[in-house]
C-alpha cells in the first residue's frame, strides 16, 4: 500500500467526514420542525471541526457581527476565527472588532444556489471594512480576511443534476455582478459531500518584463498583461481525483495555507498538509481582470520583482 493512502492525517480526515455526513442525516429529521435549532447545530458542527484543527491560539466563536474602523457593521456571521491577539475580554462580544478575525464563514445545513449569490455578498460588504492595502500583488489582491461558505450537502441531488458545475456557475455569475475588485472575492465554499471550491489569484505580465509571452498568451491576457482569479472545484469520486480525498482535508488545506499567508508561524503546518495531498486537484473558470486593478507602483515593480515558484513571496505570479 502506498504512502499516500497510508497516512494517518487521510485518516483523521476520513473520521471527520463520517461525524459530518452522520450529523446532517440527523439534523435532517429535525429541520422542518426545529429550522433554527438544525442552523445551530450546522454552526456548532463547523466551529467544533475549526477549533479541533486550527492552531490552539486561534478562539473560534459562532454567531457575531464585524465592526470596521469606521464604526460600520457587518451582516450577523455564523462562525469567526478570532486572532491570537484578540482581547480576551471581548471573545463574549458580539460585535467583534474586524482588526482581530482572521476568517469568518457562513453555514448552511443544506445548499442553495441563493445561499451563494447571498455569500459573495456578504463576503464583499466583510472584505470593505478593512483598508484597501498596498505594497505588493499579494496586498493589492487580498484582504487581510477569509471569507467562506460551508455546507454540510446541497440541494441538487436529481439524477441528471451536475451540483459541483451549479455551484461554479453560480459563483461566477455573482461575482461578476457583486464584486468589483478581486480582493472582495468569497475565498472558500466547501460541501462537505461534494468538493471544496477555492479562489486562486494569478498576474501574467506582457513581453516587456517577460520574454516568452507568446502570441497564444497575449490573446488571453492582452499585449500587456492581465490579474486572474478562479475558483477551482476539489471533488470527491471524479476521474483523476486521488482515492485519499475528502472534502473537509481540502478545506482544512486551503484555508491553513490561506491563513498561513498573513500568519508566518502556520507555514509549516500548511505545507505539510499540502504534502500529504489532502487537496487533491482542481479546476474550474477564470476570469481576467485588467492590470488597472494594481496601483502604479505594483505596475512599476513588475518587472524587476514579480518570482514563480517561490514559497510565500508577496511578489508571486501566482497565489493558489
Amino acid at each position: 500500500m502506498s504512502q499516500e493512502k497510508s497516512h494517518d492525517i487521510h485518516d483523521y480526515m476520513k473520521q471527520i467526514h463520517d461525524e459530518i455526513s452522520a450529523d446532517y442525516q440527523r439534523i435532517q429529521k429535525r429541520a422542518v420542525d426545529d429550522p433554527g435549532t438544525a442552523g445551530d447545530q450546522a454552526e456548532e458542527d463547523w466551529a467544533k471541526l475549526l477549533r479541533e484543527w486550527l492552531p490552539s491560539c486561534f478562539t473560534v466563536v459562532t454567531k457575531g457581527r464585524i465592526i470596521g474602523y469606521s464604526g460600520i457593521v457587518s451582516p450577523q456571521i455564523d462562525v469567526l476565527v478570532l486572532s491570537e491577539s484578540y482581547p480576551s475580554k471581548l471573545h463574549s462580544k458580539k460585535i467583534y472588532l474586524a482588526a482581530g478575525i482572521v476568517a469568518a464563514f457562513e453555514c448552511k445545513t443544506t445548499l442553495k444556489a441563493s445561499h451563494i449569490k447571498e455569500a459573495v455578498e456578504t463576503a464583499r460588504k466583510v472584505k470593505n471594512l478593512f483598508d484597501v492595502r498596498e505594497g505588493s500583488p499579494y496586498k493589492e489582491l487580498h484582504s487581510p480576511i477569509i471569507y467562506g461558505l460551508l455546507s454540510h450537502s446541497h440541494s441538487w441531488k436529481n439524477e441528471k443534476s451536475n451540483p459541483a458545475k451549479n455551484i461554479l456557475k453560480k459563483l461566477e455569475t455573482s461575482s461578476e455582478t457583486v464584486v468589483e475588485h478581486p480582493r472582495e472575492q468569497i475565498d472558500l465554499l466547501c460541501v462537505a459531500d461534494l468538493g471544496v471550491f477555492s479562489v486562486a489569484k494569478t498576474t501574467y505580465i506582457g513581453p516587456k518584463n517577460v520574454p516568452n509571452y507568446t502570441e497564444t498568451v497575449a490573446n488571453i491576457y492582452g499585449k500587456e498583461g492581465a490579474a486572474t482569479t478562479s475558483f477551482l472545484a476539489y471533488l470527491s469520486g471524479v476521474d483523476g481525483q486521488v482515492d485519499t480525498f475528502v472534502p473537509v482535508g481540502a478545506l482544512l488545506t486551503h484555508l491553513l495555507n490561506k491563513m498561513a499567508r498573513e500568519n508566518v508561524g502556520m507555514r509549516a503546518l500548511a505545507k505539510y498538509f499540502t504534502l500529504t495531498n489532502c487537496s487533491g486537484s482542481g479546476t474550474g473558470f477564470m476570469s481576467i481582470w485588467s492590470l488597472d486593478i494594481y496601483t502604479p507602483t505594483v505596475i512599476e515593480g513588475f518587472g524587476e520583482k514579480l518570482s514563480n515558484g517561490k514559497d510565500w513571496d508577496e511578489w508571486g505570479g501566482a497565489f493558489p
